[in-house]
């Protein structure tokens, strides 16, 4: 077996290489080392470390690896032979690992149990070899980037979902907001991985979280990406999930009269009565009474909050609603779709004024002219409270927020023909144009 007289590596591929093994072992005190920039060569023999050389040109003799002597009983000078096993590290600047972490789940604050799938980048450069070299390659003869992803696979992700779930779940963030707090995601889970890679020799440099989403592999990832998209069709298009449903319902009940196709059980006749109430037919009689009963807020609304009412409606004892004789209860935003108090002026989670029917409280949009529920007509303001200074619908008697009675001399007067309230600079009724 011939001594090999000089050891170097250059790497002949554009594949990222962490460490490689020299193929060879026999060497002598004469062989020439040579380590290249952003290299470290390190020698092994019978399990024990000989020595490390940075970039440059070395003689392996005794005076470089001392340990020679009590190792093999080498004397000083001359042309001896040994056996070791070098290996190269490469300790160039982290490159960029791209990651994916799929399933992560979480109980989301507005949609409840969502699975999630996060992305992004990390950089690692060797700092210990020597560690890195025990620790994590053991045997093989070169170690490379799918080495390291292989191995810390299920680690890296067990870690990344606990650490992704703790972060949300402490900070009371939804899926919704996920994506303003990716900066705040990616300095947190780079904190906690520091110590785990510095374990095996790394300094991570950068860790980055690219994007969070759900997680369509699962079904249940599909069922929620695909209520949101409707969700977000239904605001770009100006209607709620309540109106889109009566409006089918209506639509159904027309084609059933229209074609003869009615059961004859007054299910074709009652869908009748709900779409002349939403096309105008009033909203009064039975017609707006069966309309309004079966169009409110109750009508089946998805929610995604826990324990979700089953009539959509919850009184709140000892507190008064949108009108003086109308309960609190439970109504849903017209804008986000989720559900608030009747009590409150405004949505608390997104902060859209509260614009109730008069007739079943219902939220509406500021520009709707009959409610989505009952089909009651929404018109402008009848004037102000002389009380409170809230603003009256037209026809109301009593203000609906402080009970006042708007009776003549306090700011305005009653119609003689309908008795509504005619504010003061106004010359005819709002209501039935008898003039003042």
């Amino acid at each position: 077996m011939s001594i090999i007289d000089l050891v170097s590596w250059q790497p002949q591929s554009e594949e990222k290489i962490y460490a490689y093994k020299f193929p060879h072992q026999n060497l002598s005190t004469y062989t020439q080392l040579i380590v290249h920039e952003s290299q470290e060569a390190v020698l092994f023999s019978k399990g024990k470390l000989m020595g490390k050389f940075g970039p440059g040109k070395h003689t392996l003799d005794t005076e470089n690896l001392p340990i020679l002597r009590s190792l093999f009983g080498l004397p000083f000078g001359g042309k001896n032979p040994f056996f070791a096993e070098v290996w190269f590290v490469n300790k160039t600047e982290p490159y960029n690992l791209e990651w994916a972490v799929n399933k992560i789940n979480i109980n989301d604050a507005v949609y409840n149990y969502m699975p999630l799938i996060a992305y992004g980048q990390y950089g690692l450069k060797i700092e210990d070899a020597e560690k890195f070299l025990v620790k994590l390659v053991g045997t093989d003869t070169i170690f490379t980037k799918d080495d390291l992803s292989s191995h810390f696979k299920g680690e890296f992700s067990t870690k990344v979902k606990s650490l992704v779930v703790s972060f949300m779940s402490q900070n009371r963030i939804s899926f919704m907001e996920i994506q303003g707090h990716l900066d705040e995601i990616s300095d947190h889970l780079k904190q906690k991985m520091v110590a785990f890679w510095a374990d095996f020799g790394f300094n991570l440099k950068q860790f980055y979280v690219s994007s969070i989403d759900i997680d369509e592999t699962t079904e249940q990832g599909k069922k929620i990406k695909d209520a949101i998209a409707e969700q977000q069709t239904q605001k770009i298009m100006g209607k709620t999930w309540q109106q889109e449903q009566a409006f089918k319902t209506a639509n159904n009940a027309i084609s059933q009269m229209g074609g003869g196709g009615g059961s004859g059980d007054g299910t074709s006749i009652i869908g009748a009565m709900m779409a002349m109430s939403m096309m105008g037919g009033g909203g009064g009689g039975v017609a707006g009474g069966i309309g309004a009963g079966m169009m409110a807020p109750a009508y089946g609304q998805p929610s995604f909050g826990a324990n979700p009412s089953p009539t959509g409606a919850q009184a709140i004892p000892g507190q008064q609603g949108v009108g003086a004789a109308m309960a609190v209860k439970m109504i849903y935003c017209d804008k986000c779709s989720k559900k608030f108090s009747s009590a409150m002026k405004f949505c608390p989670h997104c902060g859209d004024s509260y614009n109730p029917c008069p007739n079943c409280g219902t939220d509406n949009d500021q520009k709707s002219k009959r409610c989505v529920s009952c089909g009651t007509p929404l018109v402008e303001s009848g004037g102000k409270c002389p009380q409170c200074n809230a603003d009256l619908p037209i026809g109301s008697k009593f203000c609906g927020s402080c009970g006042f009675s708007a009776a003549p001399g306090q700011g305005g007067a009653n119609c003689s023909r309908c008795g509504t309230v005619i504010p003061g600079t106004s010359k005819f009724c709002p209501a039935c144009g008898q003039k003042r």
